[in-house]
């Protein structure tokens, strides 16, 4: 008599049996694979949660395609705006009726000193353009006092917003009048008297103490120049970044194109660091899994040895029984990963409803709120991998049980 081990319905509803045979044994280890694999796609939906919050920053901030004259990121001007774009605003009108292009915006970067006539401190200062800028900023932007520079009226005067530790350094606040002092694109020395029309925080400490942004126009009367900078592509898509790009760099081959990402060195870095880190623990887990899992076949095979040796008797192959063996490791391995799914998904729901928060990174003044995406590859790809290395520890662990001489099966005590 031969018995007919096959992959059908009836050899995984008896691969599903066996597991029950030992109902301790298999709920431990699914709680050790479920724990697992929850464990890591919590890991890897709060990393993917983290760079889809640093790449959103990232791009808000510098807009998702950059546009200048050759030269501008090379960082070798010997005096402002040597590398600037000129008739900047024709260039934006041209760029803005391109498809998928949301808004085009000037921004004139700058430095010098800011003083309230008593002390001075040096500034790192933006010029932008006042109706639209503070848009495209979103919550990476939060005013702390004031009002933005889209509410300044022409009769009173330049406006300046002004980051929150240069504001107590200067005891500034909406109102207060200050001067700004900077270098013109001639080499000459300028200063401009301006108001506070608001405070603002980017939550990054150092970058508040030198923060500084005017209207486009206030930057340049200050530098004496029509030209800008830099022109911040922002696209209806995040994910349409590298075709508009090339699309940009192929139409105006004498500009310089840059995107979102290649200014972003903070989400790159990070980035990098998480990779590991997650990678590092997502192995760490599976080897959990794989022993867990492994463990509980072997033990099975010792208690059954006697049951393969007289299945081996009636006709059945070696590689019969490793099949359905192989079966058992398949069921437990995926019984744990489906119940990992489900634990993990119903963490990060619980997440959306209570506001969990994260304290302030090194260099940040706020903390951020805890979140965990839920990604379908990921937990498909977490389910697969589980299943997998559960039905190949538990092949291994039993090629060498049903490969014994029947004799010696039988005999086993």
């Amino acid at each position: 008599m031969r018995i007919d081990l096959s992959f059908g319905g009836k050899w995984l509803a008896l691969a599903f049996k066996n597991t029950l045979r030992n109902r301790r044994r298999s709920l431990v280890t699914l709680a050790i694979t479920a724990t697992g694999t929850a464990a890591a796609l919590l890991g890897g939906g709060f990393a993917l949660w983290t760079y889809q919050s640093l790449a959103e920053m990232s791009a808000r901030d510098t807009g998702h395609v950059i546009v200048a004259a050759p030269g501008q990121f090379d960082g070798t001007d010997s005096t402002p705006l040597a590398h600037g774009l000129d008739d900047a605003a024709a260039l934006a009108r041209k760029l803005l009726a391109r498809p998928g292009v949301q808004r085009v915006l000037p921004r004139v970067q700058f430095t010098g000193m800011i003083s309230n006539g008593d002390k001075s401190e040096i500034f790192v200062g933006t010029g932008v353009d006042a109706n639209q800028e503070f848009l495209v900023k979103g919550p990476f932007l939060k005013r702390n006092e004031g009002e933005l520079l889209d509410s300044v009226q022409p009769q009173d005067g330049p406006g300046v917003l002004i980051g929150s530790g240069m504001a107590r350094s200067l005891n500034a606040h909406p109102g207060t009048s200050l001067t700004l002092l900077a270098t013109t694109t001639a080499g000459s020395l300028n200063a401009l008297d301006v108001r506070v029309t608001g405070v603002v925080s980017t939550g990054v400490a150092e970058l508040d103490k030198r923060l500084i942004m005017v209207d486009l126009s206030t930057a340049q009367s200050l530098l004496a120049t029509k030209r800008v900078n830099t022109l911040h592509v922002y696209l209806e898509e995040r994910d349409a970044t590298d075709t508009a790009a090339a699309s940009l760099r192929h139409d105006f081959p004498k500009l310089e194109v840059r995107t979102w990402l290649d200014q972003a060195q903070m989400y790159t870095s990070v980035k990098g660091l998480y990779d590991r880190i997650f990678g590092f623990l997502g192995v760490i887990v599976m080897v959990i899994v794989v022993f867990s899992v492994t463990n509980a076949l072997a033990m099975a095979v010792i208690e059954r040895t006697r049951e393969i040796g007289t299945l081996r008797a009636m006709g059945t192959t070696p590689g019969e029984i490793t099949r359905l063996f192989t079966l058992e490791g398949l069921v437990l391995g995926s019984g744990g990963a489906i119940l990992g799914m489900a634990l993990a998904a119903g963490v990060a729901m619980s997440l959306l409803m209570f506001d969990v928060r994260m304290p302030p990174p090194p260099g940040r003044t706020s903390g951020y709120p805890l979140m965990v995406m839920v990604s379908a590859q990921m937990y498909l790809t977490a389910a697969f991998i589980a299943a997998f290395l559960s039905a190949v520890s538990s092949w291994l662990v039993s090629r060498a049980a049903a490969r014994q001489p029947v004799v010696e099966a039988l005999a086993h005590v």
